[in-house]
């Protein structure tokens, strides 16, 4: 991740996931894609974006395999317990080291089995740094101020967490999504990398300490529970940095990118039509998004079949230039183009979903670039993924792109049974 940064990223999210940047009330997760497209078409190149959950490694996993989450630079789990970073997660031991003076999980086992009240979550909840409970709202607080006034007999180090109403964590008192955020922003500075700006995000109790570190914007999204709006009443009203959102979930970080002035805050899913809309943007990045939601249009029939704009698809495309198919199979780009002719309107009424991950780009000759990504796509509960690399070049008189060779390559796991499915 360091090695990704030429220097201090301009913008760092850090949020929470679930009815943060995920909205579990939202079938289709349209606000969530907004922040995909938004996120990968400008800013996955320089900054850093973080999730941090309370959802433990497993179930945070199980999540990604069920909502079209974007891969984060670093993830905050198990309520700030642990912290990894990259796609293959690598575990942050020196955080956790941290956290293991005045710690003793088996008293704190020992001394909350005697609360008929609480509920231990499953064994996968139950972290080296964390243990949790379901408790009702009915008499929570005497409950924790019981348990609270039994465990500082014991002199241990914790702090309990309560949030949503029914989930209560014991932790370390060092630990939580504050103290894995401070922890990791005094890591950024000692390698001059601090983030020039970061924006944290949340909708719970458990969030509270994130809009506690100083120099922070912070944003709770319009969903956000009374626990968290109790909190800011209480401890940060007057703070101009911190705002309630008019829009849930992911839609509400978008609006705090632009209420902030943290970067460029339309999203490319926002543009209806991209040949009318000038955006001030000429990257390859914000290129091969744009060109995956025509795309995702052309297919759903959501642009219209003109001749206009088959001749601007076909003017993106070097005609002698080839297509790999993740099957290995190769063909020229103009089969490419004749074929999506063809493909007008084949997802007509169904939920087809395209989204980009992971996209970096490289500049390789004076007008030619590299651009790489995860090319995700979606039908109802089928999803399928391939690693993409295109290669571009520009044409600067008119800023816009050609399209000279797409090469595909499965992901494991994620293939289509049947070649014919996957199309580009």
């Amino acid at each position: 991740m360091m090695d990704r940064l030429n220097g201090p990223p301009p913008l760092m999210i850090v949020s929470d996931l679930d009815f943060t940047m995920v909205d579990h009330e939202d079938p289709e997760n349209l606000s969530l894609l907004r922040f995909n497209s938004l996120w990968e078409a400008y800013h996955r190149q320089f900054s850093l974006l973080v999730y941090s959950t309370g959802r433990s490694p497993t179930i945070y996993k199980q999540l990604r395999k069920e909502k079209p989450l974007l891969t984060p630079d670093i993830t905050i789990m198990s309520v700030g317990t642990e912290i990894a970073y990259g796609e293959s997660m690598v575990p942050d031991s020196d955080w956790e080291q941290c956290l293991n003076p005045n710690w003793d999980k088996d008293i704190i086992i020992q001394e909350t089995a005697k609360f008929p009240q609480l509920i231990p979550q499953s064994d996968t909840e139950q972290r080296p740094h964390k243990v949790s409970f379901f408790l009702e709202t009915p008499n929570s607080s005497e409950v924790i101020k019981a348990l609270s006034e039994r465990l500082e007999k014991y002199k241990l180090d914790v702090k309990i967490i309560y949030s949503n109403g029914t989930a209560l964590d014991v932790l370390p008192k060092g630990a939580g999504k504050g103290q894995a955020l401070a922890y990791l922003l005094r890591k950024f500075k000692a390698n001059g990398r601090t983030p020039l700006n970061s924006l944290v995000c949340g909708d719970s109790g458990n969030d509270a300490e994130l809009f506690t570190i100083p120099e922070v914007y912070g944003v709770m999204v319009s969903n956000a529970q009374e626990e968290l709006l109790q909190w800011h009443a209480e401890n940060a009203k007057n703070n101009p940095n911190i705002i309630h959102s008019s829009e849930r979930c992911a839609s509400g970080i978008i609006q705090a990118i632009g209420k902030f002035s943290l970067g460029p805050n339309v999203s490319p899913r926002d543009i209806k039509d991209f040949g009318k809309c000038r955006v001030n943007v000429f990257s390859p990045g914000y290129e091969v998004v744009k060109f995956y939601l025509f795309y995702e249009r052309w297919r759903r029939a959501e642009v219209e079949k003109s001749d206009q704009n088959f001749e601007n698809l076909k003017s993106s495309f070097y005609p002698l230039g080839t297509f790999v198919h993740p099957c290995g199979t190769e063909q020229p780009m103009k089969k490419c183009t004749d074929t999506m002719e063809r493909l007008y309107g084949d997802k007509q009424g169904k939920q087809y979903q395209i989204w980009l991950d992971r996209v970096s780009t490289s500049q390789i000759g004076s007008d030619s670039w590299l651009v790489k990504f995860d090319k995700w796509e979606s039908t109802g509960e089928e999803r399928y993924c391939c690693l993409t690399t295109v290669l571009l070049t520009t044409k600067q008189a008119e800023e816009s792109f050609t399209w000279m060779h797409i090469h595909q390559t499965w992901l494991d796991g994620l293939e289509a049974k049947e070649p014919s499915v996957w199309f580009l």
